[in-house]
């Protein structure tokens, strides 16, 4: 391939790392601006919790439908309306005057960000090969773990700079620009649909976007197996009674672990057992779907995709927890600034960004065991932020923590984007937006049980002190960890146990 469509794939992927960024640093940049949001709209505190919650509701809901409406449409179009959707709804969480239209706009926020992810890993799975799918991932897996470290911090700066009558909307209104930039480049670099010519496009430029998997004296070439399979139609049922089980499972599901606080009563966990028998059932329907369904459940025959999901599922559990209790702890408990406590967890997020790329690229020679080696960093880290907490017990406890917090981001950062790589290994490159959208699922799955049991240990212990409840609601997050480690370790046992496995999946993530 020539250098032309090397830069070409290079700037749609900064195109949608963009995006990704964008969509990320909305789940945790409004915690910080809380206190803002309460005086400017004199919110109660079950607003506030659904300015959080809706949007990590709306954005798991349309994960597994956007990437599977990509994969059979057009992923360019997908991510494309969800930009136009994204922009306009941080508009009108910027100019709300009140929390009724705040809420809503968070609700269509989160939306339109479950319609931009999936077609980020499935445009990646479409554009690159090998090595280079590898360090994609590895840019992805930066962004993701430095938009949600980061979060705080950014939120922390608007809200200082703009002051605490109108900052908090500018946490919102920053994306205005964002977005308005990101729709031309989107038009220009993004692969139009595989199964038409869009017009304006050339045909031939279709085809630069797929390289095949040979690699030849550092560069890739075009084979016509590969551009066969790029032109081939794809069918086109949505599966409508899919889509609606699966919906309403996840949001049935999701709902009583957001609404763990402000739900009284424990009327609400009966919501679990109905959303199993839901998904049971959506699980059924797929098995029987005479047409293309909403997902191949054959994916999850394949252990690196059904290991890699039960990783991300438990370890963004605990990974999206950290921070929950964290900010509280230094906000409430030891008064830091809404900056001050941003700055607290930057080390983490820098740790997070370097490690991403650098495993990336290790992922294809160690695999599985780069993300077992991350795995047991984050536990290292955790481990000594606890201990921190104990020697340095005051308003210090931010710098005795920078260390332990930038070791454990950096084990982040060998765990996101490697485990991604390998769990969508073996996925093909026309269900990459699907297969993204289901791991993702599970993503959201896994961070609002988290938050809810994290915070529901460490508002439980809060008698005993913050230092106290912060060292139990991490003893929560650390097992989450354990979990993810378990099976991380299983994996390699079994690839001990098998090198056929260990060889074909390396070379898939490669």
């Amino acid at each position: 391939m020539g250098a032309s469509g090397v830069d070409t794939r290079k700037r749609a992927l900064a195109t949608c790392l963009v995006a990704a960024f964008m969509a990320g640093l909305d789940v945790s940049i409004v915690n910080v601006a809380l206190p803002s949001i309460r005086q400017g709209l004199h919110a109660s505190d079950d607003g506030l919790q659904w300015t959080l919650s809706g949007y990590a509701l709306t954005f798991g809901l349309l994960l597994v439908p956007a990437g599977r409406l990509g994969d059979a449409r057009s992923r360019r179009a997908i991510f494309m309306w969800g930009v136009v959707l994204f922009t306009l709804s941080s508009a009108a969480c910027g100019f709300a005057g009140s929390m009724q239209v705040l809420i809503v706009a968070r609700l269509v926020q989160g939306m339109a960000a479950g319609m931009m992810n999936p077609q980020v890993s499935g445009l990646i799975q479409q554009m690159f090969r090998g090595h280079e799918r590898g360090w994609a991932f590895g840019a992805l897996g930066a962004t993701i773990g430095v938009s949600t470290a980061a979060g705080p911090l950014i939120g922390g700066m608007l809200v200082t700079a703009f002051g605490p009558a109108h900052g908090w909307r500018w946490v919102f209104l920053v994306n205005i620009p964002i977005g308005l930039v990101l729709l031309p480049w989107a038009w220009r670099l993004l692969p139009a649909p595989n199964h038409t010519n869009t017009p304006g496009r050339p045909a031939q430029q279709n085809a630069h976007e797929q390289p095949e998997t040979r690699q030849e004296s550092g560069t890739r070439r075009w084979g016509p197996g590969v551009r066969a399979a790029a032109e081939r139609p794809r069918r086109e049922s949505m599966d409508p009674v899919g889509v609606l089980l699966l919906g309403v499972g996840v949001g049935a599901f999701l709902l009583p672990f957001i609404q763990s606080h402000r739900w009284p009563g424990e009327t609400k966990w009966l919501l679990i057992p109905l959303a199993l028998v839901i998904l049971a059932g959506f699980v059924t329907w797929e098995r029987f779907y005479p047409r293309e369904p909403l997902v191949d459940l054959t994916l999850f025959r394949k252990r690196s995709y059904r290991l890699g999901s039960a990783i991300a599922l438990f370890y963004f559990a605990g990974f999206t927890g950290i921070f929950f209790i964290f900010t509280l702890y230094l906000q409430s408990g030891h008064g830091y600034s809404a900056l001050m406590a941003g700055l607290s967890i930057t080390p983490f997020a820098l740790g997070s960004a370097s490690a991403s790329v650098v495993g990336g690229r290790l992922v294809g020679r160690v695999g599985r065991r780069l993300v077992a080696a991350g795995l047991t960093m984050v536990i290292a880290g955790l481990l000594a932020t606890m201990g921190a907490t104990v020697l340095v017990p005051g308003g210090a406890v931010g710098l005795a923590t920078a260390v332990p917090l930038l070791v454990s981001g950096m084990g982040s950062g060998l765990v996101i984007s490697p485990n991604q790589a390998i769990t969508l290994s073996e996925v093909p490159p026309a269900g990459g937006g699907s297969a993204a959208g289901v791991l993702q699922t599970g993503q959201r799955l896994g961070s609002a049980i988290g938050i809810a049991t994290v915070g529901s240990t460490f508002f439980g212990a809060l008698p005993q002190g913050w230092s106290t409840a912060f060292r139990h609601g991490l003893t929560v997050v650390l097992a989450f960890v354990f979990v993810a480690l378990g099976a991380a370790a299983y994996d390699l046992i079994r690839t001990a146990s098998g090198g056929r496995y260990s060889r074909r999946t390396r070379r898939s993530a490669t």
